[in-house]
Formats: C-alpha cells, structure tokens, sequence
C-alpha cells in the first residue's frame, strides 16, 4: 500500500506496550518500517501501562521489552498512561456511567 503512494511522507503508529498484539506486533512492525523505509518519518502514539489500572501481571516486563525495541526506530513518541486516559474520560465527560477499569 505504501509502494503506491506518490508523495509518503512517513508513518503514525498507534498502540499499546502493555501486551498482547499492541506491543509484540508494533514492534516488528516497527523494525520493519525502519529497514524498508529507513529514511520516512515514524511517529508514534503509545498506551503505557499504569499499576493501578493494569490487568495483567506481565504489563510492567512488555512495556520494558516494548520500549527498548521500538527507542531505535521512532522518530518522535507520544505517550500517555491509561490512568490518565481514565482519568481524562472520567472527569471530561458528563456521562451517567464512569467507565470502568478492568
């Protein structure tokens, strides 16, 4: 798909580093995106982890494997925790139910 653009100017990556396909995938696509297109912009949107909101016991070891793989091949990183997103969603909106953290 990007072969075909006539003007690419790089790359917005949005994910997570607590687990799962946010991370792991991220990462290799990550590598990837800096051998294939070394010299595009790659800038990232990450989701980090907070202890008080985590729902997996290994969040803290994939945030910490996430980081050091994805550090060489970014650009420029924007980061938020979910307590804060949560946090945001809780006292932003006026909804009748809080969102519930699970």
């Amino acid at each position: 798909m990007a072969d075909n653009c006539s003007g690419l100017q790089g790359f917005l990556l949005f994910h997570s580093f607590g687990g799962g396909t946010g991370s792991g995938f991220a990462s290799l696509l990550m590598e990837r995106l800096s051998v294939d297109y070394s010299k595009k912009c790659k800038l990232e949107f990450a989701v980090y982890p907070a202890p008080q909101v985590a729902t997996a016991v290994v969040e803290p070891y994939n945030a910490v494997l996430t980081t050091h793989t994805t550090l060489e091949h970014t650009d420029c990183a924007f980061m938020v925790d979910n307590e804060a997103l949560f946090d945001i969603c809780r006292n932003a909106w006026t909804w009748s139910a809080h969102p519930t953290r699970t």
